[in-house]
């Protein structure tokens, strides 16, 4: 007579769990490498973003499109200005938005952004508060190619 009981035994149990564990140890650390580098891409698109929109900004003000004052320098005052836009010194007189919003630092858990003004050092971490020239990251952490996320 056979026995037909089916099942497992125990040493198929612990070498399905084995191989499970071993492939699980490998995936952990890949998962939190590309949640990290996912991280950084959307750090970088930011960064890019709001650079692209206080470049424009300039060009405009520099074009005399965008009027300034007799002492600035030509950026916005506030990020917020690239979103709320300005009036424009046409014939049409439309106004001009450079963001819909501020992009969040994705880096930093509060999401804020570092600023520097025209009248700052390239490497101060106090903004004068006249105007935003630059931004930056405020994360004192290193990126995944070694470079600090705070010199992006």
């Amino acid at each position: 007579m056979k026995n037909s009981a089916g099942g497992f035994t125990l040493i198929e149990m612990m070498a399905t769990i084995a191989i499970i564990s071993i492939l699980a140890t490998g995936i952990i650390p890949l998962s939190q490498v590309v949640y990290k580098r996912t991280k950084e891409m959307e750090l970088r698109n930011n960064l890019r973003l709001i650079r692209t929109a206080l470049d424009e900004y300039k060009k405009l003000v520099d074009q005399k499109i965008i009027p300034k004052s007799a002492t600035g320098s030509g950026y916005p005052e506030t990020l917020e200005i690239l979103v709320t836009g300005v009036d424009l010194q046409t014939q049409t007189g439309e106004r001009k938005k450079f963001l819909r919003r501020v992009p969040q630092d994705p880096i930093t858990k509060e999401g804020e952004w570092g600023l520097r003004s025209y009248a700052d050092d390239h490497d101060s971490t106090i903004w004068g508060g006249q105007d935003v020239y630059d931004i930056y990251c405020l994360s004192d952490k290193q990126a995944i190619d070694g470079t600090y996320y705070s010199n992006w």
